[in-house]
C-alpha cells in the first residue's frame, strides 16, 4: 500500500457542505466544498488549511436559485424557466416547494455565470458542475417551446403526443444542457486564464444506464466532446443500483450487478482520453430509513463492482461525510437510531484508504474468455415512454416495487441483453453507441458486441460503417431486434430510404438482414436474432436460449466459454471477487491475505463465498510492502534495522487499525495498542483517530 503524501494524483476525494469538522476530516487528497452561499469563502479557507487540495462542486440544473426565479437578478420573474410537466406544474428538486429543476436557456445560462464568477478568485483548482439533468416528462413550459421552435423551426409539439415528439423533445433536453454547460465552462476558464489562473471543469453525474432507467435526459457522451470539461464523477451508489430489475422471470434488486453495469459504461465518459474519471461510492444514500447493516452491504456492492474495472483507479469515497459520521440511523432489529457503529467507521476508512492504491498495472482476469460489449446509446434517454401514459417519478427515494409503472422502470430492454452473460459468469460490460465514430479504440475490448435497436437508435448512419469496419476486421455483433418499436417510424436519416435502421446497418456490414445463423464478414462474423430484447427477462430458458446465440458469435471468433459463478479480478496484490448471486453455487479462495473488508483486518487462508458474497482481499505473498492497510492516512515513513516510524491521520473518533509486515516482533511500540501473528509475520495496531496524526513507532 502506498504510504505517500503527494496528493498531486488527487487519486481519492470527497464532496461536503458542512462546516470542516475533525470528525469528518478524511484525509482524501481533496475536497469538493459544496454550495454557493455566504459562508464558501471560509470553508474553502478551512479545508485548505486542513492540507487539502480544493475543488468546489454545485448543482447545475437545480439549486437555490430563488433571486433568479423572483426576478431580483434581472428585474423579470423566470418561473417559465423551471422544468414543467404535462399537468403545467413545475418538477421540483427533492421535497422542496421551491426548488424546481430548470430549462437552461440563455438567460438561465448567463445567470450561471455570473453567480460561479467570484469563485474563480477564490483559487479552486476545480469546479464541479453536477447533474445536468432534464425530466423526461418535461417539457411543457413556456421556455422550452421558445427553444424548441428556435431549434427545430418548427411549432412545439408536446412531448407525450407521439413517439416522434418524445424523441424530438429528448434531443432538444440534450442539446440544451449541452449548450449552458460548453457555454458556462468556456467563459470561466477564460477569464481564469485572463486572471493568470489555471481552473479545471468536471461534471459529475449519473451513469447513461440510471439517467435512462429512471427517465432523465442528461449530456453523457457529449461530456467528451465539450472543449473545456476535464472529466467526470460517476456518479453510481446504492440508490441508483438497486433499482429493482428483471431476470428469469424475476423482479429483484441487484445491487451489485446493476452497479457493475454502470460503473462499466461510466468509463466511457473519459475512456481513451487525457480526462480523469472518479468512480463515487457512498456509504449511506438518500434514503434515510434503511439501516446500518442495509448499507453497509450495499456499499460493500458498489464497492466491489467498480473495482471489478480495472480501467479507473480514482475515487469519491464519500459524498457528505457529515451524514455518515454524524447522523444517527436504525440498526436491524431496532426502532432506535444511532451513530455510525465503531466497526463500520473503521471499516470504511480500511476502504477508503486502501482505494489510493488501486493504480496498479499488473491486471489479471480469473477469467480469460470472450469481452462481451452491450451497446448503449445516448438515445435510449430519449425513447423512455410507451403509450398509455407515464410511468411515475422516480428518483431512488420511493419504493420502486409499489411504483405505478414499475414495469416501463425496469428498463427489461437493456437488461434482457445485459443480465443473462453476465450471469453466465461473463466479462460483459456496456458501451457508449457514439464512442464508435470518434475514438478508433472503442472497441479494441470487446470480443462480442450486442446492439439492439428497439430502445434506442443510430444518430448517424457513421455509426454503421465503424461498426462494419471493426465486424470485417474479426468482431462479433450479435443484432437483437424484431422491428417493433414504435421509433423506427420516426423522422430520421433512415426513414424514407430503410424500413428500420438496422436494414441499413445490413446494408453497410454487406449482410442478409433476414439471413439465419451467422454469417462471415470479412474476417468477422454478423447475427441477426429477430426478437424483444425484453422477452430474454421472461424465464431461464428464454436467458439461456441468449447466452447460447452470444457464445456461438464469440466460439466462432476463437474465444473460450467456460460458465462460472466467480466474477474476479487481481490488480497487483489486490483480489477483488464476488460469487454471483443468482448462478448457484460457491468459490474457494485459498492463500495467504489480508482481509480488506474486514474492520479487524484479518488473515485469511481458505474461505469459501457463497451466492451473492463478495471478497476483497490483499495478497500477502504478492510482494514485501511493509504497509499493507490502514484505517488512517499513514505520512512521513521511516524505516531502518532498528525500526519503523509513522504518522497515522484519521478523523477524530474512528477507531483505526493498522496492519504491517514485520520482519520479527517489535520489541516495544509507541503511539498505539499491537497485536503480532509469527506465522503471517504481520503487526496489527491499534489507536483513536487524530486527523493532525497519530506519531507510532515501532523498536525491533
Amino acid at each position: 500500500m502506498a504510504n505517500s503524501t503527494g496528493k498531486d494524483g488527487e487519486l481519492t476525494g470527497f464532496q461536503e457542505q458542512a462546516p470542516y469538522d475533525e470528525s469528518i476530516d478524511l484525509r482524501t487528497d481533496f475536497v469538493m466544498v459544496y454550495g454557493l452561499n455566504d459562508t464558501t469563502p471560509q470553508r474553502i479557507a478551512r479545508w485548505r488549511e486542513a492540507g487539502y487540495r480544493v475543488h468546489l462542486m454545485t448543482g447545475i440544473s437545480w439549486g437555490t436559485y430563488q433571486d433568479y426565479l423572483d426576478g431580483r437578478w434581472d428585474g423579470s420573474g423566470h418561473w417559465d424557466d423551471a422544468q414543467t410537466a404535462g399537468d403545467g406544474s413545475p418538477i421540483l428538486h427533492g421535497e422542496s416547494t421551491d426548488i424546481p429543476y430548470m430549462v437552461p436557456t440563455f438567460n438561465f445560462t448567463e445567470y450561471l455565470v455570473q453567480k460561479l464568477r467570484p469563485i474563480i478568485e477564490l483559487g479552486v483548482e476545480g469546479i464541479h458542475l453536477e447533474e445536468p439533468e432534464f425530466w423526461a416528462r418535461a417539457g411543457y413550459s413556456e421556455s422550452f417551446k421558445r427553444e424548441w421552435k428556435a431549434f427545430f423551426d418548427e411549432p412545439w409539439q408536446p412531448p407525450h403526443s407521439t413517439p416522434e415528439a418524445h424523441f424530438r423533445s429528448g434531443q432538444l433536453k440534450q442539446h440544451l444542457l449541452s449548450r449552458s454547460l460548453d457555454r458556462v465552462t468556456s467563459v470561466l476558464r477564460d477569464e481564469a486564464l485572463q486572471q493568470g489562473r489555471q481552473v479545471r471543469f468536471y461534471v459529475p453525474t449519473h451513469s447513461l444506464l440510471n439517467y435512462t432507467q429512471w427517465q432523465i435526459i442528461s449530456p453523457e457522451s457529449r461530456l467528451r466532446t465539450l472543449p473545456s470539461i476535464d472529466g467526470a464523477i460517476a456518479q453510481v451508489w446504492t440508490g441508483t443500483s438497486r433499482t429493482p430489475n428483471v431476470y428469469a422471470g424475476k423482479v429483484a434488486e441487484r445491487t451489485f450487478e446493476t452497479a457493475y453495469l454502470e460503473y462499466g459504461i461510466a468509463q466511457d465518459l473519459t475512456r481513451g482520453t487525457d480526462r480523469r474519471m472518479w468512480f463515487l461510492h457512498d456509504p449511506i444514500e438518500d434514503h434515510p430509513d434503511r439501516t446500518w447493516e442495509d448499507y453497509l452491504a450495499n456499499w460493500q456492492r458498489t464497492l466491489i463492482a467498480s473495482l471489478l474495472h480495472p480501467g479507473v483507479s480514482r475515487y469519491e469515497v464519500a459524498p457528505w461525510p457529515n451524514r455518515i459520521f454524524n447522523r444517527p440511523y436504525l440498526r436491524e432489529g431496532s426502532t432506535e437510531r444511532q451513530l455510525v457503529p465503531p466497526d463500520t467507521a473503521t471499516s470504511y476508512l480500511i476502504a477508503m484508504n486502501s482505494l489510493r492504491d488501486l493504480d496498479q498495472p499488473d491486471v489479471r482476469w480469473a477469467q480469460e474468455g470472450a469481452r462481451i460489449g452491450i451497446a448503449l446509446s445516448d438515445t435510449a434517454m430519449f425513447q423512455r415512454w410507451a403509450p398509455g401514459g407515464e410511468s411515475g417519478h422516480y428518483d431512488g427515494l420511493q419504493d420502486a416495487l409499489a411504483l405505478e409503472g414499475r414495469e416501463q422502470l425496469h428498463f427489461s430492454d437493456f437488461y434482457g441483453l445485459a443480465l443473462p452473460p453476465l450471469y453466465d459468469g461473463q466479462r460483459v460490460c456496456p458501451v457508449q453507441l457514439e464512442n464508435v465514430i470518434d475514438t478508433p479504440d472503442a472497441l479494441d475490448d470487446v470480443d462480442v458486441l450486442v446492439l439492439s435497436y428497439e430502445f434506442q437508435k443510430p444518430l448517424a448512419p457513421g455509426i454503421h460503417y465503424a461498426l462494419a469496419g471493426w465486424v470485417s476486421r474479426g468482431g462479433s455483433l450479435l443484432y437483437v431486434g424484431d422491428g417493433a418499436d414504435p421509433y423506427h417510424e420516426i423522422r430520421s436519416w433512415w426513414t424514407g430510404r430503410y424500413d428500420t435502421c438496422a436494414d441499413h446497418l445490413a446494408e453497410a456490414l454487406g449482410a442478409d438482414r433476414k439471413g439465419d445463423g451467422v454469417q462471415p464478414i470479412g474476417q468477422g462474423r454478423v447475427r441477426f436474432l429477430p426478437s424483444r430484447p425484453a422477452d430474454f427477462t421472461e424465464s431461464p430458458e428464454s436467458a439461456s436460449a441468449l447466452v447460447a446465440a452470444i457464445r456461438e458469435l464469440a466460439e466462432a471468433g476463437g474465444q473460450t466459454w467456460t460458465p462460472t459463478n466467480w466474477l474476479s479480478v487481481q490488480r497487483g496484490p489486490y483480489l477483488v471477487g464476488a460469487v454471483l448471486e443468482e448462478t448457484g453455487g460457491s468459490h474457494v479462495v485459498d492463500g495467504t491475505y489480508l482481509d480488506l473488508l474486514d474492520p479487524q483486518l484479518g488473515i485469511v487462508r481458505h474461505r469459501e463465498l457463497n451466492p451473492g458474497q463478495l471478497t476483497w482481499l490483499r495478497d500477502l505473498t504478492y510482494d514485501e510492502e511493509p504497509l499493507l492497510a490502514s484505517a488512517g492516512r499513514v505520512v512521513n515513513w521511516q524505516q531502518d534495522p532498528t525500526g519503523i516510524r509513522f504518522s497515522c491521520e484519521a478523523p477524530r473518533g474512528v477507531q483505526v487499525t493498522t496492519a504491517l509486515r514485520v520482519p520479527t516482533e517489535p520489541s516495544a511500540v509507541a503511539g498505539a495498542e499491537v497485536r503480532y501473528d509469527a506465522e503471517a509475520g504481520v503487526v496489527w495496531l491499534r489507536h483513536p483517530g487524530v486527523p493532525t496524526g497519530t506519531p507510532i513507532e515501532l523498536t525491533f
